[in-house]
């Protein structure tokens, strides 16, 4: 008796639809065939079955068997097809109503026992199953979780096999996952958070840091050893605002992909911080692999992007210079390509130098001019056009660091930025086509919303001759000129929004 249940495979962050056709009673030797291009995992995901289904008070066909995956050009990865095998193969031996498959997407891994166990991909599946117009998705409870915050579907999930039989015979009634019961809801708490007022001095630096989240602008900071570049850096996440739901399904897909979801870390409603360490490799910055998985810069999709001594990282930097354009990441391979989303906002920090005490009053520099050309070679012209302020912090004097005095709290820095990027959700609105944020505009949205008067048109040109700007600039300097209008709820670009957009280009150079 042949059998279908719909299923899914997960190329990077997207699922693709997979039916799982089990044939049982076939003539011939007691085998079981699995076919469609199944690897190792999916192989072996038989054995698991079997002792599922015995577990749980169910035989094996004593005949041959195929199980075919099907589309048979997609490769098969790892143990979530166990749950869709088992249902298939229980349908075609008439041990549950075959009638209530069609109506969901199935994944999931068996234990020997038959227990569930959690997957990849649990968000994919069920943006999946809502694109088929399918009913809904069944998933083991911790991939359940995630999927049930993607609405106009209905998520179920059982403890193990049996259940599942049950709910298919009608015999056992399961109640779908809520959207506000899931624990990927539970607000991210303020007071975990590193906050802006343990932050001494250094008012230029958070000004800029303000001005970079509220416009979602890259920023690099640039100053010596202890002027706090990491320490402010770590404190951005507190005014940042929370994402949207949209948002935050975007950013959870792309950590259930990489498996990440099952952490108690992740199970928050907030945008990533993400931090690697100058070794990482290209892989792991940009992602990849046979079946390629998210990197680091879509780990940091809708979030934020650290990286800590940004001339160590060397040459992988330059890996980054379409994804920062683009919003996405395409790896291709033979098979074909993927893309993975990587709209992430950069904050890099670094040294002036490679001693790092250039333009210190109370350290002398001990680098050789050659030294410090070279140091900061390291970084091309082309990424450093693309980010868009740079500002220098300086060492901080001791009696800043004496001073009772507490820096301004995060929260009050957020309720700005929350409210400039309210304006900038006004300005674009629901189209999918603009820009989200004022670092995201395009040329059109540029012309449209960033129009100069003659004074401060002439302002500019004078500045692109003077400072050397590259062409780049002029976009940058006009995206971020609008940011800090925004935040002083203005109109129109002022003179003083555009001559303190201009001072965050102090490292540009002419591509």
């Amino acid at each position: 008796m042949l059998s279908r249940v719909k299923s899914g495979a997960l190329l990077g962050v997207e699922a693709l639809p997979v039916e799982v056709e089990v044939n049982s009673g076939e003539r011939g030797e007691p085998r079981t065939f699995i076919v469609g291009l199944p690897d190792a995992a999916v192989k072996e995901s038989i054995n698991r079955v079997s002792s599922a289904m015995s577990n749980s008070g169910f035989s094996m066909p004593t005949t041959k068997m195929t199980v075919n995956l099907a589309p048979g050009d997609i490769k098969k990865e790892g143990p979530i097809y166990d749950l869709p095998i088992s249902l298939g193969i229980l349908a075609s031996t008439g041990n549950i109503d075959s009638g209530r498959l069609d109506d969901f997407i199935i994944a999931g891994e068996l234990s020997l026992s038959g227990e569930l166990r959690a997957i990849c991909g649990g968000v994919s599946l069920a943006l999946l199953a809502r694109a088929k117009k399918m009913r809904g998705v069944i998933l083991p409870p911790d991939s359940a979780a995630e999927a049930a915050l993607v609405e106009d579907i209905e998520v179920y999930t059982a403890k193990n096999l049996r259940e599942l039989a049950e709910f298919f015979n009608g015999t056992r009634p399961l109640v779908p996952m809520r959207s506000k019961d899931s624990p990927f809801r539970r607000e991210f708490e303020d007071s975990s958070m590193p906050d802006f007022r343990d932050v001494k001095g250094q008012h230029a630096v958070r000004r800029a840091v303000e001005v970079a989240v509220a416009g979602g602008h890259n920023i690099l900071m640039i100053g010596p050893p202890g002027s706090g570049k990491s320490m402010i850096a770590k404190r951005i996440p507190s005014i940042m605002p929370a994402p949207s739901l949209d948002e935050f399904l975007e950013i959870l897909g792309v950590y259930s992909a990489a498996g990440l979801t099952r952490s108690n870390e992740h199970k928050c409603f907030r945008r990533p911080f993400r931090s690697p360490h100058h070794t990482v490799s290209k892989v792991g910055l940009c992602g990849g692999g046979p079946n390629p998985k998210p990197g680091e810069v879509s780990l940091a999709h809708n979030g934020v992007l650290f990286l800590d001594e940004l001339p160590e990282f060397g040459n992988i930097l330059d890996n980054l210079r379409q994804p920062m354009e683009d919003g996405k990441i395409t790896i291709s391979r033979a098979a074909g390509k993927t893309s993975l989303p990587c709209n992430f906002m950069l904050v890099a920090a670094m040294n002036p130098c490679k001693c790092g005490h250039l333009g210190d009053p109370k350290h002398r520099c001990t680098c050789t001019p050659q030294q410090i050309q070279n140091y900061r070679s390291r970084l091309s012209g082309p990424l450093l056009d693309r980010i868009d302020i740079h500002i220098e912090a300086s060492a901080i004097p001791i009696s800043e660091l004496r001073s009772k005095e507490c820096g301004e709290e995060s929260a009050e820095i957020r309720k700005r930025v929350a409210a400039a990027r309210e304006i900038q959700k006004k300005r674009f609105g629901a189209d999918p086509r603009t820009a989200k944020i004022n670092a995201s505009m395009g040329a059109a949205d540029i012309r449209k919303f960033c129009a100069l008067g003659s004074e401060q048109a002439e302002i500019l040109s004078a500045a692109m001759e003077e400072l050397n700007l590259s062409a780049r600039a002029w976009d940058r300097i006009l995206k971020v000129s609008r940011t800090i209008a925004d935040l002083e709820s203005s109109d129109d670009i002022q003179t003083q929004h555009l001559l303190e957009a201009i001072n965050y280009r102090s490292l540009d150079r002419t591509a």
